[in-house]
């Protein structure tokens, strides 16, 4: 018996995860300002005329199956093989199509901060999803933490509210569900197909189902496109670029390289960068409730980190 094997075995590990968990937080670092450059596409909070909240959800998604494509066709990637084709239709309902579509909504009348601390719950619902899709067995210990996390946004959620959620409250929360299904069906999928593939084929299967729903806001919405500012074609390119696009190379990458319900959890930063960021591109009032929250959250991600996560 090879007495080194096991600690070349444990060191692999734990580089993978490290890993992955460096290049989820890059993803998340981009998606974080989603919701405030969504904000300033739809010229919500702002005196500059904006773009619908269809048009920019379901634009940024064509525009990004625009790159997708350039980059499979420069790659010369083989198609999908069949058994991929499920994993990529959650993954093209739920990030692609579903989230886009409800946050844009949502922005019109929410501001980004209030927002973002409502996706804080993502973390939780990945992981749910993560057990049921990929045959990941998170412990006690790491449900108590996501737990915890979530408990703690959604308190913060309520308390920014007043204690009760409205309509494009509830649009956040299913956004999330979405979200969270093609999170975790393109993390799984990606340890065999690959992140860049998965994202990209995505997108590109989508593009049939989007492109004559855009022509058509294209033609309706032409005015309102026309007197678009160029802050709403600013916040349009950044969603359309890097939320849908580039970030998930990130995402997917290190889901396959750490596990979907670990680096899962890294989203729980997410609310807080997209505060701060909704204070930088916005202007949005950031308030000390908010550092507080920031460092509890922080803190419940480096021991959920921790805790084990048995990989199917």
């Amino acid at each position: 018996m090879n007495p080194i094997a096991p600690t070349l075995t444990t060191h692999r590990r734990w580089s993978d995860e490290t890993n992955g968990m460096l290049l989820g937080l890059i993803g998340v670092a981009i998606f974080s300002l989603t919701l405030p450059f969504t904000r300033l596409a739809v010229g919500a909070g702002t005196s500059a005329d904006g773009l619908s909240p269809m048009f920019v959800a379901l634009g940024r998604a064509l525009a990004a199956a625009v790159l997708a494509g350039g980059w499979l066709y420069w790659k010369r990637a083989p198609l999908p093989p069949r058994s991929a084709l499920p994993a990529l239709a959650m993954v093209a309902i739920g990030c692609v199509i579903g989230f886009p579509w409800l946050t844009s909504v949502a922005m019109r009348s929410l501001p980004a901060a209030h927002g973002a601390v409502l996706v804080g719950v993502l973390p939780l619902a990945t992981a749910m999803f993560a057990a049921l899709l990929g045959g990941e067995k998170p412990s006690k210990g790491f449900w108590i933490m996501a737990i915890l996390g979530s408990v703690l946004v959604a308190g913060f959620a309520l308390r920014q509210s007043g204690g009760t959620l409205h309509a494009a409250d509830i649009a956040i929360f299913l956004a999330v569900l979405l979200a969270a299904m093609g999170y975790a069906a393109g993390g799984c999928l990606s340890q065999t197909l690959g992140g860049q593939q998965t994202i990209c084929w995505a997108l590109v299967l989508a593009a049939p189902l989007l492109l004559p729903v855009v022509g058509w806001l294209a033609w309706h919405e032409a005015p309102q496109i026309a007197h678009a500012s160029a802050a709403a074609w600013t916040g349009f390119a950044y969603v359309s670029v890097f939320s849908m696009f580039i970030g998930f190379f990130f995402w997917y990458r290190g889901m396959a390289l750490g596990g979907v319900a670990r680096v899962g959890q890294v989203q729980l930063v997410q609310p807080f960068l997209s505060v701060l960021a909704a204070t930088v591109v916005l202007g949005e009032a950031l308030e000390w409730q908010t550092v507080i929250f920031a460092i509890a959250v922080i803190a419940v991600v480096g021991t959920g980190r921790k805790m084990q996560v048995k990989r199917g």
